[in-house]
């Protein structure tokens, strides 16, 4: 089936739902995001190595104006995930395609020490998720995570994602011994039958495009 080149496919401003947003970075996010990550480093470090590359505020503003140029580019599709009743930065995810032409995509996401175990992740995912299917005719959509890493495996679990298999030795861990990542999955036959015990969400725009 031919698919229009990613510059063309429409993307909304926010994923709303019951108590997340979840939308792209923007110019200007970068103090929310150094917070974020300041507060979180230990919690981080175990799984995602990349929260040595913020070693200060302006790592992270550079950060979130590379990740905005990449979504209005439809290069990758990095996100906030924010606490709609304070506005507050609670972690980071987003959808990264895995070829737009085949209709995949892998979601990865964390989530700052202090908003952890309150569902806030799931939510965020279930949304990405359903935008996928929904508005991206995605194919199929990957979790990878850490095998040792239950938090984040519990999130694909209790959203319904299969567990397709385990690639030995796939990763690199900080002290660099390798280690294994589970790999899970929906395709359209999974999303419809778990999408209903999903929390509610909605797409929106809020710029004016006239």
């Amino acid at each position: 089936m031919w698919r229009p080149i990613p510059v063309l496919i429409p993307l909304p401003d926010e994923l709303l739902g019951p108590r997340v947003l979840v939308r792209p970075y923007c110019p200007g996010d970068g103090a929310a995001l150094w917070e974020a990550i300041e507060e979180s480093r230990q919690h981080l470090q175990p799984w995602l190595p990349w929260e040595k590359n913020h070693r200060a505020p302006p790592d992270s503003e550079a950060y979130v104006r590379r990740a905005h140029r990449e979504w209005v580019l439809r290069e990758d599709l990095h996100a906030g995930i924010w606490e709609r009743e304070s506005g507050r930065l609670l972690g980071g995810s987003g959808l990264h395609p895995r070829g737009w032409r085949r209709c995949g995509f892998e979601i990865g996401y964390w989530i700052r020490k202090s908003a952890e175990g309150h569902g806030y992740v799931r939510e965020a995912v279930s949304l990405l998720t359903r935008f996928a299917f929904e508005r991206l005719e995605a194919r199929r959509v990957e979790i990878r995570c850490h095998s040792r890493n239950e938090r984040s495996a519990r999130v694909a679990k209790r959203l319904g994602f299969t567990l397709e298999g385990c690639l030995r030795n796939a990763g690199i861990d900080n002290d660099g011994q390798p280690h294994d990542i589970l790999v899970f999955a929906l395709i359209p036959e999974d999303y419809q039958r778990c999408r209903d015990h999903w929390p509610p969400g909605e797409a929106r725009q809020v710029t004016d495009t006239a």
